[in-house]
């Protein structure tokens, strides 16, 4: 009974052990990241692709339009924006396009 007991132990401490060595990670943010309300797109990311594009594509997802609210223009800088609904009166849906 004392072996398994020691050897659970020792299993559960190599085990703490490998896992207390990897790194948190916590400082990771991806270049693009949304949901219903809104989002960001990270400035080194708007200079590849078409920001605007982006916005709208996710925006339509959610049967919204794009409303953009800010831009840090320097390198670690974001452009913020979020999703609204389509205005009254509009007579359709948000256009989604292909890319």
């Amino acid at each position: 009974m004392r072996i398994i007991a020691a050897a659970g132990l020792l299993a559960s401490l190599v085990a703490s052990g490998l896992t207390a060595s990897q790194p948190a990670r916590a400082d990771i943010v991806p270049p693009f990241k949304g949901n219903d309300t809104g989002g960001i797109i990270a400035y080194s990311m708007a200079a590849q692709v078409d920001a605007r594009q982006v916005a709208v594509d996710h925006c339509a997802r959610y049967g919204k339009v794009v409303k953009f609210l800010g831009v840090q223009a320097y390198e670690g800088g974001y452009i913020s924006f979020s999703c609204r609904w389509v205005p009254y009166g509009a007579a359709e849906r948000p256009i989604r396009t292909l890319y």
